[in-house]
């Protein structure tokens, strides 16, 4: 079965009536759980992007209170789920400010956690990839912008 293109799917859905359009979304929240927060997002806090940043900062100090940092694979395995849930989060949101804003922080939490040293390179690696997404993300954005972002990520680089 061949999947119609989004333009296709757009001009379709412009032909059908309101109550169809609804019966449409809440089959798709039903379907799969990315689309129900995909569709909670769009509904209820698109309109308030700094709550919305703050929820997930505040979910990613939560995970990183929760890592266990004797055990460098037990760790590195939670980073990276924190890191998939950030990017799902940033795909929503599909804003280049947040996206860097968001890496930036998780960061930030790794270099306060004491995560970041050469005695794990996959830590490590972990990091400076983060900070490379991050200064692409920041290179999108307006100069002003740019420079505020710069001056943080300059004050992460990683100097061990």
């Amino acid at each position: 079965m061949k999947t119609a293109s989004v333009n296709e799917i757009k001009k379709e859905l412009q032909t059908l009536p309101p109550s169809s359009l609804m019966a449409l979304c809440l089959r798709l929240a039903k379907f799969k759980a990315d689309n129900k927060e995909l569709l909670t997002y769009l509904l209820f806090e698109e309109n308030d992007l700094p709550a919305y940043v703050a929820a997930i900062k505040a979910e990613i100090d939560e995970a990183f209170s929760e890592i266990n940092r004797e055990k460098s694979h037990l760790a590195k395995k939670k980073l990276r789920k924190i890191i998939r849930i950030t990017n799902k989060y940033i795909r929503y949101v599909g804003n280049k400010e947040t996206e860097a804003e968001l890496l930036l922080y998780i960061c930030q939490q790794m270099k306060d956690a004491a995560m970041v040293s050469h005695k794990n390179t996959v830590i490590l690696n972990i990091y400076m990839q983060l900070l490379k997404k991050s200064v692409k993300a920041i290179d999108t954005l307006h100069e002003d912008l740019q420079y505020e972002y710069i001056r943080m990520v300059n004050t992460l680089d990683v100097d061990i």
